[in-house]
């Protein structure tokens, strides 16, 4: 079975609903031969490299106010907790296309979910900076990564064409918002399920062969 997460590291429901699909993993694991990607989307993509005020960006794109983002805050605080993840101070909103062209290499070196992982928690646990290069290739050492050669990506445009294509064929696929689960291309699970709803999906999905 393969597994598409489209996600983007932005985005705090992406966060909840990866850890929620690792639990469902980890229940049917015994049971499914399992291959799970990470498929590149942007919230922000237009978003300048120094980054925007969480609260400020929030309330321009979706018309809420700053108690209303709050409270939506609370709630992903909440969901994040029943599934494993403690969500820190995000007091800025960044650029995330070169977390994704780094993304992209660590699925080349077979160390892709380490460093989403890694950048889930440095964003949204510890509000650092997944755009900046000093960020990336910290993190790219700390799973595993040759930290020259990530020097070497973001110093260029090495991979920019590739996360370019894969995000226009998801969008050509009608993704519109993350997370989305996509299972054997063809069977689609929107949101930040609960674990059960995704053990459930992966299950069905199994049993139609």
């Amino acid at each position: 079975m393969q597994i598409d997460f489209i996600s983007d590291v932005a985005c705090p429901w992406c966060a909840v609903g990866l850890h929620s699909l690792e639990k469902a993993l980890a229940e049917v694991g015994s049971e499914l031969d399992v291959t799970l990607r990470f498929q590149p989307f942007e919230l922000n993509p237009t978003m300048a490299a120094e980054g925007d005020d969480t609260v400020a960006y929030l309330g321009r794109k979706y018309g809420i106010s700053a108690a209303q983002i709050r409270q939506n805050q609370a709630a992903i605080r909440e969901r994040g907790a029943a599934v494993g993840f403690t969500f820190g101070e995000r007091n800025r909103v960044w650029n995330t296309f070169n977390a994704h062209r780094l993304l992209h290499w660590a699925g080349l070196e077979g160390r892709q979910r380490e460093l989403k992982l890694a950048l889930l928690q440095a964003y949204h646990g510890e509000g650092r900076n997944p755009g900046d290069a000093g960020v990336l290739t910290d993190l790219a050492g700390q799973v595993g990564l040759d930290v020259a050669r990530a020097r070497e990506i973001l110093a260029s445009d090495e991979f920019a064409a590739e996360v370019r294509e894969a995000e226009r064929h998801w969008a050509d696929a009608g993704i519109q918002s993350v997370p989305a689960v996509v299972i054997d291309g063809r069977h689609l699970i929107q949101g930040a399920q609960p674990p059960e709803v995704f053990a459930q999906a992966l299950r069905q999905v199994a049993a139609q062969g």
